[in-house]
């Protein structure tokens, strides 16, 4: 029963996310928001809902180790499966100058995460900053993006923002949609934790653990869809984009607003190790995505074996 509430909670939370992004998205262009805006914040924030409500309802079920480790488990799936794979079906040339402002914020988002949890805890100062983070990071991307749309990342915004699933055609619609999704994340990732919650208890492993796998794996669904349907049409930069937005998200606005709302304790699993694999994996893409402007298929590769052996890894060691 606590796999079914895993999975059943998954399939809530897809279902859940897909309604909130089509009703708000519409909801935005109907109040003549840009698609430009809307792919630097509506998609972005959409993809990120299932970690975001699942990291809330596990810090308010007093378990830290699914709320922090869902995050750093996404990051991490995030550029090594994720982005990975999308490399691994079609590799792509890098824009550099386009890579660089979000390289440079996803390493320092990941280095505000280690050097908080070495605190012992993300409290609500912590997710205040964290949050005043990310409404800086949106603001300053639009602004530079809006005076260069032309630019590559301009333009990759507008196309995620375009490409977004109409919703209906009824402003009533599509509060409803709206309404109805968030509904859907709060029911799904109810089920998804108590199930994690559950399945760490009867396994006899820590609930860290079922964070940074199951939990994670799940809750980065939305991510690999949208960045394998990108590969698989030949557009694997907007998979780049993805992974590395959503891990700006994961941080500044999935822990901000989870410690904003319930300040969290660092689990010393995830001190002690994972949080280094994060930055260990952040450095490995940037070191990939600059060094010859270009990922290939072998470096795709890497990045996948490595996650498998980071995975085979926590496993021996659980």
């Amino acid at each position: 029963m606590d796999w079914l509430s895993i999975v059943g909670g998954l399939a809530i939370l897809t279902a859940g996310a897909e309604l909130l992004i089509r009703g708000s998205t519409e909801l935005a262009r109907r109040f003549g928001v840009s698609d430009l805006l809307i792919g630097l914040t509506l998609v972005g924030f959409g993809t990120s809902m299932p970690e975001l409500v699942s990291s809330v309802q596990a810090a308010m079920l007093g378990s830290p180790g699914v709320a922090v480790g869902n995050v750093v488990g996404s990051n991490i799936i995030n550029i090594l499966f994720i982005l990975g794979l999308s490399v691994v079906i079609a590799p792509f040339a890098v824009d550099r100058k386009s890579f660089a402002r979000d390289g440079v914020v996803v390493l320092l988002a990941t280095a505000a995460a280690i050097g908080v949890s070495m605190t012992g805890e993300f409290s609500r100062a912590a997710g205040w900053a964290f949050l005043a983070a990310i409404v800086g990071y949106i603001l300053y991307a639009f602004m530079t993006e809006r005076r260069a749309p032309d630019s590559p990342k301009a333009e990759a915004h507008a196309e995620i923002g375009a490409e977004t699933k109409r919703g209906p055609k009824s402003p009533f619609l599509d509060i409803v949609f709206a309404l109805a999704g968030l509904a859907l994340l709060i029911v799904g990732a109810k089920f998804l934790v108590t199930g994690a919650i559950n399945i760490a208890g009867s396994l006899g492993v820590s609930e860290t653990i079922i964070g940074l796998t199951v939990v994670a794996v799940g809750t980065s669904l939305p991510e690999l869809v949208t960045s394998v349907m990108a590969a698989l049409r030949g557009k694997s930069a907007l998979a780049l984009g993805n992974v590395v937005g959503s891990n700006i998200y994961n941080i500044f606005g999935i822990l901000g607003v989870t410690a904003v709302i319930h300040p969290v304790t660092a689990p010393p699993e995830i001190v002690a190790f994972n949080n280094w694999v994060m930055l260990g994996a952040t450095l490995l893409l940037i070191l990939f995505a600059t060094t010859r402007s270009r990922l290939d298929r072998l470096e795709g590769a890497v990045m996948v074996a490595a996650y498998v052996a980071y995975v085979v890894w926590l496993v021996i060691n659980a």
